[in-house]
């Protein structure tokens, strides 16, 4: 019997978690901060990686602090990914749907997902074709189907591996490109790099899925009935990762993707590498991630909570949210002649207008969704 397989009273017991919902929202909506950024702020700073910043640079700490909020959505976007996956293969095993019909289902979701990068995202990203969080998701979905099989300590112990060695994953395969860049698989699969003139991958595939096999991981711990206090586990879990990233960002050595503090400025101790994602990036912003679930899983244990109510719309509907944010802010900065030509007022006016257009039209999406459920917007 698959190791994913829960007792059917639990798994009938399985509901939306609200507070997993707000979280996805809250990380959308820090997400649209960021892309407004990159469509409208003349002056965003952007060097998250040890190849795009110069040792003893200046850090504008305006520019810098919008950036770094934003690292959370991300590594928050592919844990939740993997935690959701967790609930949704408990209720459909519950339901009685075999297991072949969930690996077909899963990886069907995972390549259409991973298509909409080049197909679709591209375009709002300037018509470059890239591999972003998407293939990160849909590539990390598709391993999944095996790796579900796996035992959950065996399974979270591969995803602590993938973290933990994540630079020397990164480190082998510029080796094994020559020394300078690692090649178009090295690329895919670890550091991320261009493509030559076919275009770029942010998001390597292996190092991400770290993120979502803890998630998921996570997610089977609390279908079985292992994480009976969610609020006091996500507080312990955030404390315990992010007194980790303060050890690993102090010694400022291995974990830190070659991108070292030049000194004891907090600046400096935030300035973490997330292309590719660091050991110190993954403590940080997991870290950070757990302390506000278990504030959000407090809020939402005293029942509905309508001033976080957008939240929940925009976390229930991530991916329609998602394919639409980006080209929303990307043609209005064109059509007011304003793409990369302002500041951080205009960018935070763009996410607001953003915001407001998507709220009623994710409403819509999640009631046509919840009537169409075997539709192809299950995928979303």
């Amino acid at each position: 019997m698959p190791n994913d397989q829960p007792h059917n009273r639990a798994a009938h017991s399985l509901q939306r978690i609200p507070a997993v919902d707000a979280m996805r929202g809250l990380v959308m909506v820090l997400m649209t901060v960021d892309h407004a950024s990159y469509a409208f702020n003349a002056q965003r700073y952007v060097t998250d990686s040890m190849i795009w910043y110069q040792p003893g640079s200046a850090i504008p700490a305006a520019q810098f602090l919008l950036r770094w909020v934003t690292h959370l959505c991300a590594p928050t976007f592919v844990f939740l990914a993997g935690l959701g996956l967790a609930f949704s293969i408990a209720r459909k095993r519950a339901d009685g749907i075999v297991d072949r019909r969930v690996d077909v289902d899963l990886l069907l979701r995972g390549l259409f997902i991973i298509a909409l990068d080049p197909l679709w995202m591209s375009f709002g990203f300037g018509g470059k074709t890239v591999f972003q969080v998407l293939y990160a998701i849909g590539g990390g979905l598709c391993c999944m189907v095996v790796l579900r099989r796996m035992g959950t300590h065996a399974l979270l112990g591969i995803g602590l591996v993938l973290m933990v060695g994540g630079e020397a994953a990164a480190g082998l395969a510029v080796w094994l490109g020559g020394g300078e860049q690692a090649g178009p698989i090295g690329a895919f699969l670890a550091t991320g790099g261009k493509l030559g003139a076919m275009g770029v991958v942010l998001y390597p595939l292996l190092p991400w899925l770290a993120y979502m096999i803890l998630g998921f991981g996570w997610g089977r711990l609390m279908v079985a009935g292992s994480v009976n206090r969610p609020v006091l586990g996500f507080t312990v879990g955030g404390i315990v990762l992010l007194a980790m990233f303060a050890v690993i960002r102090g010694l400022n050595g291995y974990g830190n993707m070659l991108l070292y503090r030049d000194n004891w400025g907090l600046l400096q101790w935030l300035h973490v590498s997330k292309y590719p994602p660091s050991l110190s990036f993954a403590l940080m912003t997991l870290g950070l991630m757990g302390i506000l679930l278990a504030l959000l899983t407090r809020i939402y244990g005293k029942g509905p909570n309508f001033l976080f109510d957008p939240l929940l719309v925009f976390g229930r509907a991530p991916l329609f949210f998602y394919l639409l944010h980006v080209h929303l802010l990307t043609g209005a900065a064109v059509l007011l002649g304003l793409w990369k030509k302002s500041g951080l007022l205009e960018t935070f006016l763009a996410a607001g207008a953003v915001l407001a257009v998507l709220y009623p039209l994710c409403r819509w999406y999640s009631k046509i969704k919840t009537a169409y459920p075997r539709s192809i917007l299950r995928f979303g």
